[in-house]
């Protein structure tokens, strides 16, 4: 089940010209037309995870990929145009929580023209650990964008993973 199909105006309706779609110009049909394009739209992002903007900030914070091995948990999480300075990272019990804030200033001055943009956001993401996770031994890199964090499984949990041979029918 999708979100939209819980909102009455994400559903499709009879094309007729009192919501815009049986070929009238009329302003009113337009503009509801146009006030469905956004509902739709938004409800598109929030059931696809994503919000629609470029860059790590946002609605959702930052992409993740995370694996389990044989032998511990990586994390990657892209975080393009961000600085080692500006991630802090902490483990508490059975969960990891990755937390920045970008920065972003840019000032241009040349004949006539004046030039200042600024862009600020912080994210949270907080990620679920399985437990046996060795937190003492946890690595962090950042490099090209892109943390990457390894979090070793103690010996008692690689030692709980049993095989199952699958055999032939």
């Amino acid at each position: 089940m999708h979100i939209s199909d819980l909102i009455p105006w994400g559903r499709e309706k009879p094309k007729t010209p009192a919501n815009g779609d049986g070929g009238t110009t009329s302003p009113l049909a337009m503009l509801q037309r146009d006030i469905n394009h956004v509902f739709e739209e938004f409800w598109h992002k929030v059931e696809n995870g994503r919000n629609g903007q470029r860059g790590p900030i946002g609605l959702f914070g930052p992409s993740a990929d995370v694996t389990e091995t044989d032998n511990g948990i990586e994390v990657a999480v892209e975080l393009p145009g961000m600085s080692v300075e500006d991630v802090d990272i902490s483990l508490s019990g059975d969960v990891m929580t990755i937390r920045g804030e970008k920065k972003v200033e840019h000032e241009e001055k040349r004949k006539g023209v004046y030039l200042s943009e600024r862009s600020f956001g912080a994210f949270a993401r907080t990620i679920p650990l399985p437990p046996g996770v060795d937190a003492d031994k946890a690595e962090a890199r950042f490099e090209k964008g892109v943390l990457k964090v390894s979090l070793p499984k103690t010996a008692e949990a690689q030692a709980r993973v049993k095989r199952i041979p699958v055999k032939a029918a």
